[in-house]
C-alpha cells in the first residue's frame, strides 16, 4: 500500500488556479473644455498630452479675437504633432485633440 501511495503522489498533480495581476486600465476620457483667451491652449495640451480626448468650445475666442483664437489652435497643433495626437475642427465652434491612442477619421461618409 504505501508503494501505491507514494506512485500516485507522483503522478497526480495539484493544480492551484493562482488569480491574475490586475493591470490597471486606463481609459481615455472624453473632456469638454472651453477656449476662452490664448492660455487656456496650454490646459487643453495638458489634457490631451495626458491621454484624454478633448473637445473644446472656441466660439467665444472666435467672435472676440480671431487673431489670438489662430495662435491658440497653432500652439496646440504643434504641441499634438508632437506626441503624436491629432486635431480636427467640427462645424465654426468646436474642436477635437485626441491623444497618440486615437486618430480622427476624415473625408469619410456613412
Amino acid at each position: 500500500k504505501k508503494r501505491e501511495e507514494g506512485e500516485q503522489t507522483e503522478h497526480s498533480e495539484e493544480l492551484t488556479e493562482l488569480p491574475a495581476p490586475e493591470e490597471p486600465v486606463s481609459k481615455a476620457q472624453v473632456v469638454v473644455e472651453k477656449i476662452e483667451m490664448l492660455s487656456d491652449a496650454d490646459r487643453i495640451i495638458r489634457k490631451g498630452r495626458s491621454g484624454n480626448i478633448v473637445i473644446a468650445r472656441i466660439k467665444e475666442l472666435k467672435e472676440q479675437n480671431l487673431d489670438e483664437l489662430k495662435h491658440a489652435i497653432s500652439k496646440i497643433r504643434t504641441s499634438a504633432a508632437v506626441w503624436n495626437g491629432d486635431i480636427a475642427g467640427v462645424g465654426d465652434e468646436w474642436i477635437i485633440v485626441t491623444p497618440s491612442t486615437a486618430k480622427i477619421k476624415r473625408g469619410e461618409t456613412a
